[in-house]
């Protein structure tokens, strides 16, 4: 294994690790090039399995490498998108045809995708139910997107809508409602915008969440309920959203005047 004397009173997997570190950043190993499994590491660098294991859990923590359930481990391939809440629910990218989500990979110089997993009713859930202010298990209108980074799953996002106004905007039924999305279709039939408010919560993923995001056991998320308040006062959206928390920065401007 190639070491240099200052390595020497290093731990053995810290030693690996460092090696896998520098060809990384000497692009030996590629943005989205798969790492060395723990199986290569003990081949390569005669490591016993849980020198190698060791080694692996290390690099994963230089943030350098991204790991997918059941694919193994990658060079990243770009840095996490950055959502910034003052600007992503401008009324002036609705007005342009562009949905948050997308605006923001293209700015982040990727390519973007998403896949529509159900559109139609549902019962509200308890938490949903109370943020629209119906009773729970009333029927809403539930829609759930899986989004996609460069054919990478980062995010599943679940809108809930009550069904006295979504029931009166077809485009709301449709999986590609129009440019501007959701919200662009509210506002065309007379439902204004005037605020939106996220909760924020950070935990690992569950099973179901490891499953949709590829993630690794034990990876952590971001979990965000976002309600979007009318001028008339009502709460006329709820998104549920959970995300890969490695892909993404929040960004939030809080006014500090009175």
């Amino acid at each position: 294994m190639p070491t240099s004397s200052r390595d020497s009173g290093k731990p053995r997997y810290l030693q690996i690790a460092d090696d896998l570190v520098q060809q990384i950043e000497a692009g030996i190993i590629a943005p989205g090039q798969k790492v060395p499994s723990e199986s290569d590491l003990m081949e390569k660098y005669g490591a016993a399995q849980g020198t190698a294991r060791r080694a692996a859990a290390e690099l994963r923590a230089s943030g350098l490498v991204e790991t997918f359930h059941g694919k193994g481990s990658y060079v990243k391939r770009r840095p996490p998108v950055r959502r910034k809440s003052s600007d992503r629910f401008r009324r002036s990218h609705r007005t342009a045809g562009k949905a948050a989500y997308l605006a923001e990979a293209e700015q982040a110089g990727s390519k973007p995708s998403v896949s529509v997993l159900y559109v139609g009713p549902t019962e509200a859930p308890d938490e949903i139910a109370g943020r629209l202010s119906v009773p729970a298990g009333e029927k809403v209108l539930a829609r759930r997107r899986l989004y996609f980074s460069d054919g990478i799953p980062t995010e599943e996002a679940t809108s809930y809508l009550p069904w006295d106004i979504a029931k009166d905007i077809p485009e709301l039924f449709e999986e590609n409602p129009g440019g501007g999305g959701i919200y662009a279709r509210l506002e065309e039939h007379g439902h204004m915008l005037k605020e939106l408010s996220e909760t924020v919560r950070v935990r690992l993923a569950t099973k179901q969440e490891i499953g949709a995001l590829s993630l690794s056991p034990g990876s952590p998320i971001i979990h965000l309920t976002r309600n979007a308040e009318s001028e008339a006062g009502r709460v006329i959206e709820v998104c549920d959203t959970f995300m890969a928390a490695d892909q993404f920065v929040l960004e939030y401007r809080i006014p500090a005047g009175d």
